[in-house]
């Protein structure tokens, strides 16, 4: 770890979350391992049960970070609503954003921290991995750092894909995968950041939105507002553990293909159904 970095600006790391323990342990584990320290978890709880609570309570006294636990009832999918809550209950001046099925690299948060700059966020990246590896990963596996080693995933069955460079590229070649990349730098649920000043700015996230994109919206205010994005996904990495999509509907998708069109033609940084009603 870099010794020479300033540790004023305090992070505060948003994971969001819904009667999914088992992975958010996971998550909770990998974040334990993270060779750069001075950061707070907030979860944004989007109404899950008490084992989601207990598994707090018992995480609280095994790791060594500070946890808040932002919960609100179960009223179906409202992640928009419940990342709201917790981006307000942050206490640090530049917020990571990710899942609780997104297990971070031991240098996740440092490379977040050492890339942050004014007038910027950064999008990183993910690694999906299938169901059989995401159940038989262990706490072990996490502290040393298995699961992104690609010769320990190949042993397990991950076929050879251009997407294993996520997990094998280090300094100039993930550097180059990043400007190289085709896929645009947009604000990542799973794995982006900024500072709360800016996202507060545009009010938060849209609390209309459903699955599908409420993120990517987010991100498309901050584009109009004159912020812009840096591309990570080769170096701010995590991997991505598998799950059902009970509630990704076409209704839902549509809805938010119409107000996503609408900040874009109309140029919108300030939503009204954000943080400030």
């Amino acid at each position: 770890m870099n010794t020479n970095v300033d540790e004023s600006v305090k992070i505060s790391i948003i994971i969001s979350t819904y009667n999914a323990e088992e992975w958010l342990q996971k998550v909770l584990w990998g974040f334990n391992c993270q060779n750069y320290k001075n950061f707070e978890i907030v979860i944004a709880d989007d109404g899950s049960g008490p084992k989601t609570k207990a598994l707090i309570d018992l995480m609280r006294e095994e790791v060594f970070y500070p946890i808040v636990h932002v919960w609100q009832e179960d009223d179906g999918f409202q992640k928009s609503r419940i990342l709201n809550k917790a981006l307000v209950n942050c206490k640090g001046e530049y917020i990571i954003m990710t899942d609780g099925d997104c297990i971070p690299r031991e240098d996740f948060v440092h490379v977040h921290y050492l890339n942050k700059s004014h007038g910027y966020f950064i999008s990183g990246g993910y690694y999906m991995l299938p169901m059989n590896i995401s159940k038989l990963i262990t706490k072990e596996d996490i502290e040393a750092q298995s699961c992104f080693d690609i010769n320990w995933l190949k042993e397990k069955g991950i076929p050879k894909t251009f997407k294993n460079n996520k997990l094998t590229a280090k300094g100039l070649m993930s550097r180059m995968l990043n400007i190289i990349t085709p896929t645009k730098a947009s604000w990542n649920g799973h794995n982006s950041s900024g500072w709360k000043k800016d996202i507060l700015n545009v009010n938060g996230f849209d609390e209309r939105m459903q699955y599908g994109g409420q993120d990517r919206e987010l991100g498309e205010r901050l584009f109009n507002f004159g912020i812009k994005s840096k591309q990570l996904r080769y170096s701010a990495v995590c991997v991505h553990l598998d799950h059902k999509r009970g509630y990704k509907t076409p209704e839902s998708i549509a809805k938010n293909v119409k107000i996503r069109r609408e900040t874009r033609n109309r140029k919108l940084v300030w939503t009204h159904y954000g943080i400030t009603k």
